[in-house]
């Protein structure tokens, strides 16, 4: 099936799905970001009033366009100097492997670069997953460090431009 995405501002009214994803360790388990307690729906709409409210990040929903399904998440964090860090994650497992997270990269890049006029978008990952080391080098992103079990790696604004030089 060829799948379609849109990016919405996440929302509270998420927060009843997005903690189930944060409580599936197939999710968290390539990740720095692990929760010390299970997430209940009241946890997870206070983090996501939190994180909404800050002014240098810029968080989303990834959403099938057919339906509307809210399928992952993905973001734009620490954005200062014209620089941020993108994170990712499709939590919906049926939908892994589709080419829905290339998709929803190059939204979120797009917006990085023409909207919020950055200069470096940057991200680490773990040595082991493979796929999201496949969709970052194939968006572009080249390594720049090694450590730890995880890869550091950027795009900047020159290289997206060389790789995207008619994007509308």
């Amino acid at each position: 099936m060829n799948y379609q995405v849109y990016l919405r501002p996440l929302a509270l009214t998420d927060a009843e799905i997005a903690c189930k994803w944060r409580n599936n360790p197939k999710i968290w388990g390539y990740t720095k970001h692990r929760a010390a307690q299970a997430i209940s729906p009241e946890i997870e709409r206070e983090w996501i009033a939190k994180v909404i409210a800050r002014p240098n990040e810029k968080r989303f929903a990834i959403c099938l366009k057919r339906t509307g399904q809210y399928i992952g998440n993905i973001q734009l964090v620490d954005i200062r100097d014209r620089n941020a860090n993108y994170h990712i994650f499709i939590g919906e497992e049926k939908f892994w492997g589709k080419g829905i997270a290339f998709l929803a990269t190059q939204q979120i890049l797009k917006y990085a670069f023409d909207e919020l006029n950055l200069e470096t978008v940057m991200l680490d990952v773990h040595h082991r997953n493979l796929a999201a080391l496949a969709l970052y080098r194939k968006t572009g992103f080249k390594q720049i460090n090694y450590g730890n079990q995880f890869i550091d790696m950027i795009l900047t604004r020159q290289e997206y431009q060389r790789l995207n030089p008619y994007n509308p």
